[in-house]
């Protein structure tokens, strides 16, 4: 029975069959290959992962993904800037090789007087409300410095930024440390060479009068003053001193000293601020027809540089007339044999039509003020013909005297030998005439190049603190902080009327990143040099004042001896008040300036034409007028008055130009 049982039995199979329904099979948890079924799935595996394995695996992709921002940074720097070069390239202006306009002739309206100032909490911007017009005045140029190893980002007003336009690798190399001195913070451009190294192909500036104009910038009262005025001085001028170098208002003549139209030449870019469109096209008629260098005539190297090479240079930038830029290049080669010494050091005065050079007749001596307030001029007519000779000369001026023993905390005697090159007449420092100016082209040479140059701002705040310690003090009773002199260790509290173009250098510093207590020290010094004329019975200043340091009954701060109680017009004031104004919008220094102006016109303005400089400005009823109107009346002082009476700021942006000691505005160099 068995045996026939199992023989009857089905074959035996190897696997089973189960079938089951598609709810069942969802409802029962199985694989549908749907997306939510696959992030079960994946985190369980991940949950099963050890705590060992899971920590290598995120630091891996943590890993990679800083290696990719590392490599979009790298890379997208070089593309940019390759991109910035492409568009830059496709706005060169036409027939001009290397000239590079951002809107050609067109001024970008400035920044909020806040802007950004929360990320660069010392440094302040011009202060000034933002005027809704286009403002009168010189074209928006990008001046281009010579090297392209770096490029600067600027921020309107308050620091520039160094941004290497190298790989990531070269970087670390080349990063060089910010500078600091005594709580001032700089951060310098990369690189450390002068702008000498490399001089390009000269660039042109764009007119203003080929952009479409808005409403011209409302002219107020007291500017129309200013305007008055130099009219009425130029009516004296042209009457009875035409093509000469100054009038003499009180005898209808002129006088002489190089015969070049001095007074003519400085005054073109004042003509031009000021819109006096018709005086100024006389005023090129007679520069293109009548203005000759080739003469027997020697001039002073210092003089002829900073009143006609800057007068041209200022004038050629703010027109975009080239005929400036030409008489420019020819002045400034005929000033060149002044180099021609066995120290380098520039003798004082020049024959320009026999290419010959001398010292003065009584000493082989210049002064420091006059060998070193001459950079800015050079540099810029170098850059403009790519000819290097010019800055190369005043270059090694400079270098040479930062080496020199002789100083005394950065204070420099007044004298300097053309045949050994050293100082002479040591242990005598003043910020007064023959020292003055040294000081003010430290810091302005320094932002005219884009503060690359740290041998200049390295001596020019060694200077400042030196004058600290050595030549402030306090006057009595009204506690005037006031600029003396020291010779061999004694202090003498006399101030020259020239040392007052130190607040207006103090607060330029502090607008460009120096140390804060700069500008509280030119607030202090402004209050002083305001006395200087308050005091005054004519309210007028001297030439020069003594001040008071112990108190005595019935004695002002201000003492004036006959020999220094006479007053040249001269702008130091006024040029420092325009700056005090145009970094804090403090209404009362332009309220100071205009006291001046109306006391010039009540003591020194001659009624058929000028303004003559006065003997005694202690006597209202007699003045004693000298008979002569300096040309740096037009040139500076009645400039300054105009700029310092506008509310603005893109009138002579000083975010864009700086100005020379004549008070000629020259473009500060744009980053490459």
């Amino acid at each position: 029975m068995y045996s026939a049982a199992a023989a009857a039995s089905p074959p035996r199979r190897d696997f089973i069959s189960v079938t089951l329904s598609p709810e069942e099979a969802v409802g029962a948890g199985g694989y549908n290959n749907s997306k939510a079924w696959r992030r079960r799935s994946c985190w369980r595996k991940w949950k099963q992962l050890s705590r060992l394995q899971r920590s290598v695996i995120l630091f891996l992709f943590a890993f990679l993904a800083v290696c990719g921002v590392i490599s979009y940074t790298s890379m997208g720097e070089p593309w940019k800037s390759l991109t910035n070069k492409s568009l830059d390239d496709q706005r060169t202006e036409p027939g001009i090789p290397g000239l590079k306009l951002a809107n050609p002739a067109v001024l970008p309206a400035p920044q909020k007087a806040d802007a950004n100032l929360g990320d660069y909490p010392e440094l302040s911007p011009q202060k000034l409300p933002k005027p809704s017009h286009v403002r009168r005045g010189p074209s928006n140029l990008q001046i281009k410095p010579p090297r392209r190893d770096v490029r600067l980002k600027t921020r309107h007003g308050t620091s520039r930024v160094v941004e290497e336009l190298v790989q990531a690798d070269k970087e670390e190399k080349t990063e060089k440390s910010v500078i600091s001195w005594r709580g001032a913070v700089i951060e310098p451009d990369q690189s450390t060479e002068p702008p000498s190294s490399k001089i390009k192909e000269p660039e042109k500036p764009s007119s203003v009068e080929d952009v479409d104009q808005k409403e011209p910038v409302p002219i107020n009262e007291r500017q129309m003053a200013v305007i008055e005025a130099f009219r009425h001085a130029w009516k004296g001028y042209k009457d009875f001193a035409w093509g000469h170098d100054e009038l003499k208002p009180l005898s209808k003549s002129y006088s002489e000293w190089f015969g070049l139209g001095l007074t003519l030449i400085d005054a073109l870019d004042t003509m031009w601020i000021l819109g006096l469109k018709e005086e100024f096209e006389e005023a090129r008629k007679w520069v293109a027809n009548d203005l000759v260098f080739d003469k027997n005539v020697d001039v002073n190297l210092f003089e002829s540089t900073i009143r006609i090479l800057g007068g041209l240079l200022s004038t050629y930038h703010l027109s975009g007339d080239s005929l400036f830029l030409e008489k420019a290049k020819e002045i400034g080669n005929r000033l060149m044999p002044a180099f021609k010494t066995p120290s380098k050091i520039p003798y004082s005065d020049v024959n320009i039509g026999r290419g010959t050079a001398h010292p003065p007749r009584w000493t082989s001596d210049s002064t420091v003020a006059e060998v070193t307030s001459i950079q800015l001029e050079f540099r810029e007519l170098s850059r403009l013909t790519g000819d290097e000779k010019f800055q190369k000369a005043v270059d090694e001026v400079m270098k040479h005297v930062h080496t020199l023993s002789g100083k005394n905390d950065g204070l420099v005697p007044m004298f300097i030998n053309t045949n050994s090159g050293q100082f002479t007449h040591l242990g005598v420092y003043t910020l007064g005439a023959r020292a003055d100016s040294y000081y003010e082209y430290l810091l302005k040479q320094w932002i005219q190049g884009g503060k690359k140059e740290n041998e200049l701002l390295e001596d020019y705040m060694r200077a400042i603190e030196g004058v600290k310690k050595h030549l402030l003090k306090r006057s009595q009773p009204k506690k005037l902080t006031f600029v003396g002199e020291l010779a061999h260790g004694h202090f003498s509290a006399k101030m020259d009327h020239l040392v007052c173009f130190l607040p207006g250098t103090l607060a330029l510093g502090a607008h460009n990143g120096l140390t804060a207590d700069h500008m509280k020290l030119a607030e202090a010094l402004i209050e002083t040099c305001y006395q200087m004329y308050a005091q005054v019975e004519t309210g007028l200043s001297p030439e020069i004042v003594h001040f008071n340091l112990h108190a005595q009954k019935g004695h002002k701060d201000v003492e004036i001896k006959p020999a220094d109680r006479h007053n040249l017009l001269r702008p130091e004031t006024v040029e420092s008040l325009f700056y005090m104004y145009r970094f804090t919008g403090d209404k009362k220094y332009q309220d100071w300036g205009w006291e001046i102006l109306q006391n010039f016109n009540k003591y020194t303005r001659v009624p058929t034409g000028g303004y003559t400089s006065i003997n005694n400005v202690q006597n209202p009823s007699n003045p004693e007028p000298r008979d002569k109107m300096e040309s740096f009346f037009l040139g500076e002082t009645l400039k300054y008055m105009f700029l310092l009476f506008s509310d603005d700021i893109d009138l002579i942006n000083l975010d864009k130009y700086v100005f020379n000691t004549e008070a000629h505005p020259l473009p500060i160099w744009a980053p490459a």
